[in-house]
């Protein structure tokens, strides 16, 4: 196995043996539960499904109602899955100890922080215009086009809308501590989304930079 689903607890501080002090971000991975195998000659692909964090069955949807009764799961709030071919059958409990280990890369993926409506300036860093003399463009965002040609907006035009609530991948962040006993992972730096979000971890995909610590 290669990934887990887990939940930001939040950042906080350590301190290594030399006192440099080192920001992290702290993961609580409890041991997440196989709920399905894909298989090629049944699904067309090869995969396993990872559960994580309980639901009260009233929450869940009856086909996932269903498919827990039939692997004989208790209902599970998060469901992701995982491509490639593992030794691993449903009911089977992966902890993070057993993934994961201190100085390796990890890529995290997770739901960022939702701003909600913004303007050009807080969500492009557009420049404000003059303030004197009567100006009326201050934090507008001025032309959006052309009149005559090609006479409509250019797809992909950065103008005001929603910002943030998307998904990121933050890769090549290092493993700084892996705590079997709390179930909880320390990422070294900032990982997206607000505390108490969902985040999955897997292995990076980038290889090892020169001096990373």
């Amino acid at each position: 196995m290669n990934a887990l689903i887990g939940t930001k607890r939040g950042m906080t501080q350590v301190w290594r043996e030399d006192g440099t002090r080192v920001p992290v971000t702290v993961l609580d991975v409890e041991p997440n539960t196989v709920t399905a195998v894909k298989t090629a000659d049944r699904d067309g692909y090869t995969a396993v499904q990872l559960g994580s964090g309980s639901q009260r069955p009233k929450l869940v949807a009856k086909p996932q109602q269903g498919q827990f009764a039939k692997a004989g799961i208790e209902p599970l709030r998060h469901l992701r899955e995982v491509r490639g071919e593992f030794d691993l059958a449903v009911g089977d409990l992966i902890a993070v100890d057993s993934v994961f280990e201190a100085g390796g890369l990890v890529d995290v993926v997770g739901v960022s922080k939702g701003n909600g409506f913004a303007g050009t300036i807080k969500r492009w860093g557009f420049a404000r215009g003059p303030v004197t003399h009567g100006s009326q463009n201050v934090r507008r965002p001025g032309s959006i086009g052309m009149c005559k040609y090609p006479g409509r907006v250019i797809k992909g035009k950065k103008m005001p809308g929603r910002m943030g609530h998307e998904q990121v991948t933050v890769r090549g962040l290092e493993v700084f501590a892996v705590d079997a006993d709390a179930k909880q992972l320390l990422i070294k730096g900032s990982v997206p989304g607000p505390n108490g979000g969902m985040i999955v971890v897997k292995h990076s995909l980038k290889p090892a930079k020169r001096g990373n610590s």
